[in-house]
């Protein structure tokens, strides 16, 4: 990749502050701070512009070399405050804790868990079984899934199962909490696709040659290349 803009930042500026923002549990005033104890003067809104502008891209050279994922899956939503209001964020581990995929939406219904499903197996392919809640809106959303592309996944309801999927809930909302709620959307969801990302890196699930003799910071840097 070429310079990632006109400004005066040099690139590994510009992906130090990305990668700081969804790695650690900081705010954009946090971040401003302290990049301007290490010399480097660039306004809190500046970097949001770089946030909103490059992590799809990253996004989508992670997706390219993700590491294949497990076929049970443990499936879970939380929530996100978008705009003082709360929205879902419906999210998969298999058993061995790496994340399949995740999925910000405005309600948590069928259509939503079917969208989820749709995403995820998309993504990930075709799963032996899926463990939810008690959620009939999920259940729904597999059964659907499964009706319209013939296929006969396997859906169980076991509360401890999921258990694991709700502790990497945590980390997740560890991270925006200096956030104090979205503004926008779409900005949420390119956000925490950041930090989905970050979180799957630090779980090992980006297959690089080299991968075991760079940091977590070197792998993501290598996704804007």
């Amino acid at each position: 990749m070429a310079h990632m803009n006109r400004s005066p930042f040099s690139n590994d500026i510009i992906l130090l502050a990305i990668h700081w923002y969804l790695r650690y549990a900081l705010s954009y005033r946090d971040l401003e701070e302290i990049l301007e104890e290490r010399g480097i003067e660039v306004d809190h809104s500046t970097i949001n512009r770089w946030v909103k502008r490059y992590t799809p891209d990253i996004e989508k050279n992670f997706r390219k070399r993700k590491r294949p994922t497990g076929g049970s899956w443990r499936m879970d939503e939380t929530y996100v405050k978008v705009k003082g209001v709360w929205k879902y964020l419906y999210r998969a581990v298999d058993k061995e804790d790496n994340t399949i995929d995740f999925l910000l939406t405005s309600k948590r219904d069928t259509a939503a868990a079917h969208r989820f499903f749709k995403k995820a197996i998309n993504n990930n392919g075709v799963p032996d079984k899926i463990n939810i809640d008690k959620s009939g809106a999920n259940k729904a959303g597999i059964q659907t899934y499964n009706e319209r592309n013939g296929f006969n996944i396997e859906i169980r309801e076991c509360k401890y199962l999921n258990n694991i999927v709700e502790q990497d809930h945590r980390f997740i909302k560890k991270i925006i909490r200096p956030m104090l709620g979205f503004k926008n959307f779409n900005y949420a969801r390119i956000t925490l696709a950041g930090i989905e990302i970050v979180r799957m890196i630090k779980k090992g699930q980006l297959c690089l040659e080299n991968s075991a003799n760079l940091t977590v910071a070197e792998q993501f840097y290598s996704l804007a290349f």
